[in-house]
């Protein structure tokens, strides 16, 4: 059986996967801000440690904690985290930094912490969600595609460099699931908002506003997802959920193509044409 620890397993694809872990009769230690989780033991084993993600000593006294409980882990998911809306030009300094934080300075602390233990047992598997934002983002979530682009950059060369050790990497990029994503539990919106943003930023936050409740993704698919890329022998690195996720990868890497084709001479012009 497999021992997981994911990060915020109070709602949403978080509860959804260590649902889906303690159906298999799998060990799940997960972590949330409060309370206690929903959660049926079913098969498994189900243990829950507070953490507070925007605190930057605790992740790795949860780390800590984990490994005290189980001896081992075998993956580690950062999956707890949160969405910042609203034009880059009208966020503060406190609501990028609080951002960053917790989308990408906690994963990398639990990340730091885990290693060297990971690296004694000579396997693991770091399983961090990301976002579609990451790879194709769009107007209205900037800076919240900067934070998971972030973490998807952390997670291909932390890839390379755990491979000889045994240890896997994957950075799952969903796309909209009807979770309570859109709700005010997981998304903040900047203050102030101008209306010269309207036909970008505005346009796109109405477009969020009327997602909440309708997304085309079903977290309990994502779940049994991951599941499969967690005990598959080969798995992916990036892993896409969602049809809309891979439409709009799809585009990203087409419009991406297509420029790097129109400016390629200018970009091979950039060489030294004599002898250095």
């Amino acid at each position: 059986m497999t021992t997981w620890f994911i990060t915020g397993i109070s709602r949403g694809l978080g509860l959804a996967l260590a649902r889906a872990a303690l159906a298999e009769g799998d060990t799940v230690i997960g972590t949330v801000r409060s309370g206690k989780p929903d959660l049926p033991a079913g098969g498994g084993s189900l243990h829950v440690l507070t953490l507070d993600l925007a605190d930057g000593d605790a992740a790795e006294s949860a780390v800590s904690q984990a490994f005290a409980l189980a001896g081992r882990i075998d993956v580690i998911v950062n999956n707890a985290g949160y969405g910042l809306l609203g034009a880059i030009e009208q966020a503060t300094d406190e609501e990028v930094a609080r951002l960053f934080a917790v989308d990408v300075f906690a994963p990398f602390r639990i990340i730091r912490a885990a290693l060297p233990r990971l690296r004694a047992q000579g396997s693991g598997h770091i399983v961090n969600i990301t976002s579609i934002a990451g790879r194709a983002p769009g107007a209205g979530a900037g800076l919240y595609a900067a934070a998971k682009h972030a973490l998807e950059g952390l997670s291909a060369g932390l890839a390379q460099e755990v491979a000889p050790l045994g240890i896997k990497v994957t950075a799952v990029a969903p796309g909209a699931f009807r979770t309570d994503f859109l709700s005010s539990h997981s998304i903040r919106k900047s203050a102030t908002e101008d209306a010269a943003y309207a036909d970008s930023v505005g346009r796109m936050s109405a477009a969020f506003d009327g997602m909440a409740g309708r997304q085309l993704g079903d977290p309990d698919r994502a779940a049994q997802a991951i599941l499969a890329a967690v005990r598959a022998d080969d798995p992916p690195l990036h892993l896409l959920l969602g049809t809309d996720a891979l439409t709009r990868a799809r585009t990203k890497l087409g419009s991406v193509i297509a420029e790097i084709d129109a400016w390629e001479a200018v970009t091979r012009g950039t060489d030294f044409t004599g002898r250095v």
